[in-house]
């Protein structure tokens, strides 16, 4: 019996030893939170910020359902997406709130901590080094870090010239990546694609001359190819993403499309003579590109069995003579996924037309929203996907929605409202969601959550499930609103 009770004696002491070797104290000898923090970036977030009735567990519903009780929680983000972007200061809205000095950024109002002091200059310098190196947790690991094959979709701010890179699973931001070529002019990111291999993002610009290739594994800058002047709109990339076809919308005969190899990153040749080229698909095989032409009633087709010395062909998208004035506009096609069908969202006549890839003829008209603008198919469900940016009779007072069409039947299913001017969008099979960009320009459009360091009104990103049985009941994802900088226009997808 003494045996057994020396044996739990030394195994209770032990066990005591052991927790008392594993507590952190700060210099004053008190124990600190076990919150993961560096010791300088606990003392100060977790006495002053995760307190009672503030940014802790119990309290962050009323907080913005920002929790800063530890470094974990801290990137579960809030109700406004991540408030605290690795590498990015200047980008960490978290950071605005708690600073009050000129010299350290932007100051936004609350205060932070809430009538309390504020922190001292010393304090508001620790914590934004520490995010400006990438906002570590006590043992060096980063967020998001260390999976080369994380799913993601991109957000280009055409704005700011950033692109915003969301983390798929969590639905939030995690990184923000300065891209353009020239720091001293906004060159406005004007279309954004990952190649179907799923290992570059390329992103063009409206007012720049550059497209620009970025690795999807550290979202690390690859190569550039310089295009040209000119106002580079959309771009498709072949199903081998050996080469790419970018549009430059201008006037004819001023209107072209680069024709890039994405290995080499050099351009091959320009298709020259087109008149407000705009929108852009290339065919499965890689044998067929069709361009839209901004205003009338046509679209440009080129056969491209031969890239480098291409046939060039006019399709009506009606039946009668060509026009050069508005009466379709067509903006933007895309290819059905089972390549028997292209759709043309017209802009002008509020409505999708369906052509044949075989006859290159009208098969049907479908009506939509106002101002229909990009399209996105779905392969797993039958469904396409149209912004309306500047839809103001769906819904009055509010401006833009998204039409969703069935493409097996050619049947408008109905319109959902997305938040103010929806303009890109992307499909997620894998997990039955439609990610949509807001722009959010119109001054009466949803109220920024915070100011950009770049200015100007920030728009959002909300996401549409596609899972609802019944397709008349698709809707937004509940709860998910998530604030991005400037102007977001365009989105693209690791898929």
């Amino acid at each position: 019996m003494k045996k057994k009770q020396t044996f739990f004696y030394y195994a209770i002491l032990f066990v005591l030893t052991a927790a008392l070797n594993t507590c952190t104290y700060d210099k004053e000898g008190l124990p600190l939170p076990a919150s993961s923090y560096p010791d300088e970036i606990a003392k100060i977030l977790v006495p002053k910020c995760a307190t009672s009735g503030c940014h802790n567990t119990q309290s962050k519903i009323g907080a913005g359902g920002f929790d800063l009780s530890s470094w974990d929680h801290l990137f579960e983000g809030g109700t406004n997406g991540s408030s605290v972007i690795p590498y990015r200061a200047d980008q960490s809205y978290f950071m605005y709130f708690i600073n009050t000095y000129a010299d350290l950024g932007i100051s936004l109002t609350p205060v932070m901590p809430k009538n309390a002091t504020p922190l001292s200059h010393d304090e508001v310098l620790t914590v934004r080094n520490w995010i400006r190196n990438g906002a570590p947790d006590r043992n060096g690991n980063i967020k998001f870090s260390g999976d080369p094959f994380r799913k993601k979709f991109y957000v280009c701010n055409q704005g700011c010239d950033l692109v915003t890179v969301f983390d798929s699973r969590t639905k939030l931001p995690m990184r923000i990546i300065e891209v353009g070529a020239n720091p001293n002019q906004v060159e406005s990111p004007h279309d954004i694609i990952v190649s179907p291999d799923g290992k570059f993002w390329y992103v063009i610009f409206l007012t720049g001359h550059v497209m620009q290739k970025f690795r999807t594994s550290d979202d690390s800058l690859a190569g550039e190819v310089t295009l040209g002047n000119g106002q580079w709109t959309s771009m498709t990339i072949t199903e081998d993403s050996r080469y790419a076809f970018v549009v430059n919308y201008s006037p004819d005969p001023d209107g072209s499309v680069a024709f890039v190899d994405l290995q080499t990153m050099t351009l091959q040749s320009t298709y020259q003579g087109l008149r407000y080229p705009h929108g852009s698909a290339v065919s499965e095989d890689g044998k067929t590109l069709y361009i839209t032409a901004q205003f009338g009633n046509y679209i440009y087709k080129y056969d491209i069995s031969n890239p480098w010395s291409p046939q060039e062909t006019d399709i009506r998208l009606e039946n009668g003579p060509q026009v050069f004035v508005s009466k379709f506009d067509p903006h933007q096609i895309g290819i059905s996924p089972d390549e028997t069908k292209y759709y043309v969202s017209c802009q002008y006549s509020n409505e999708v037309r369906v052509m044949s890839v075989a006859a290159d003829t009208l098969i049907a008209v479908i009506p939509t929203g106002g101002n229909p603008q990009e399209l996105e198919f779905s392969e797993n469900y039958p469904y396409l996907f149209v912004s309306c940016m500047n839809d103001t009779i769906t819904n009055p007072g509010l401006i833009g929605t998204v039409s969703v069409i069935n493409y097996n039947s050619d049947a408008f299913i109905k319109s959902i409202y997305t938040g103010w001017q929806p303009h890109g969008l992307n499909v997620d099979d894998q997990f039955g969601l439609v990610y949509v960009a807001n722009r959010n320009i119109n001054p009466n459009g949803d109220a920024p959550h915070h100011t950009s360091a770049c200015g100007g009104r920030n728009g959002n990103i909300t996401i549409i499930d596609m899972t609802s049985p019944d397709p008349y009941q698709m809707d937004l994802l509940p709860d998910y609103k998530v604030e991005v900088s400037v102007d977001p226009y365009e989105i693209g997808i690791r898929k």
